[in-house]
């Protein structure tokens, strides 16, 4: 991290990055442990501030609104003891103790890092995407599946995270289009076999998604596509759009001091980053199940660990 001019700063053992279910969990149980905790908030809440209902977070047996259960999880942190602090991570510093983070202008170090930045979706970019996102548009099967039983829904995408959202589909609504804009999927072996194999799921090869269109109560109803190979436009009825071509892990910040994948994932060992003191939880680390309670159990663990690390330093 460059220096700057002098910041106001804030000293804490454990500095959590990000306030989702990772980050929320990980200052509650940080806090419970008798430490010091300060969570930075970038966006608070994380995706689940934009989800309409989470019908599959234990201990709710009436489906939740996404805001509300972040908020009942900021709540519970604040009530522990847990600080909060508004602000982007601008710069880190990870190479000596403690660590040093610019936050909006400020100075925080800390003895421990969590980081739990979470992963974005890539998206679409169309105009219609954002209209109906949580109207029809979503980019989680498991998380919104439930919702479209019985129904037609699609998705967009061809490599393995697709294959998979297409298979767990087939098991819940009527029928399964998964569109994709080549004439062969990326995914293969067994899965890309079982979705090629299952009558409900209908390939629409060399497709692109141009336009979403809704019914009169706002919902989605169709999608048009427009043909890779000769430009033709048909539309598509569907009630839903899952979009799986991939998530962005918010690890840009911390490029270069610690280990991530060829996708920018941070790799951990038991929340372990590749460097000591610092802990990564939720789905900046998993690029696989992208839940919010296995979030939630990967900031338990986070915390967990970094107690340990503090008590044996």
């Amino acid at each position: 991290m460059e220096p700057g001019p002098k910041m106001d700063s804030r000293r804490a053992e454990i500095a959590v990055v990000g306030s989702g279910p990772a980050g929320l969990t990980a200052a509650i149980y940080g806090v419970r442990a008798g430490r010091d905790v300060l969570v930075i908030e970038g966006m608070p809440g994380g995706q689940l501030m934009t989800t309409a209902e989470v019908e599959n977070f234990p201990g709710f047996p009436e489906p939740v609104r996404g805001p509300e259960l972040m908020t009942r999880m900021r709540s519970q942190a604040t009530r522990l003891g847990a600080e909060f602090l508004s602000g982007l991570v601008e710069a880190a510093d990870l190479s000596r103790r403690p660590f040093r983070l610019r936050v909006s202008g400020r100075e925080v170090t800390s003895e421990v890092l969590i980081i739990a930045t979470g992963a974005t979706p890539r998206k679409l970019d169309l105009e219609a995407e954002e209209k109906f996102f949580g109207r029809g548009v979503s980019y989680c099967a498991t998380c919104d599946g439930a919702f479209y039983r019985g129904l037609v829904v699609a998705v967009v995408g061809g490599g393995d995270a697709a294959v998979e959202e297409a298979s767990y589909l087939a098991n819940i609504a009527e029928r399964v289009h998964l569109i994709h804009r080549r004439g062969k999927l990326r995914a293969k072996g067994r899965m890309a076999d079982k979705v090629l194999g299952n009558p409900k799921i209908s390939v629409e090869w060399s497709s692109v998604v141009v336009d979403i269109r809704g019914d009169e109560q706002g919902n989605v109803s169709s999608v048009v596509l427009r043909s890779t190979r000769d430009g033709s436009e048909r539309t598509l009825e569907v009630a839903g759009l899952f979009i799986a071509i991939g998530h962005e892990p918010q690890s840009e910040i911390f490029q270069g001091q610690l280990e991530t994948d060829d996708r920018g994932y941070i790799v951990t060992r038991n929340t372990h980053t590749s460097v000591e003191g610092v802990f990564a939880a939720g789905d900046v680390q998993d690029s696989r199940y992208r839940q919010a309670v296995t979030a939630a159990a990967s900031g338990c663990i986070a915390a967990m660990e970094a107690d340990t690390y503090l008590e044996t330093r």
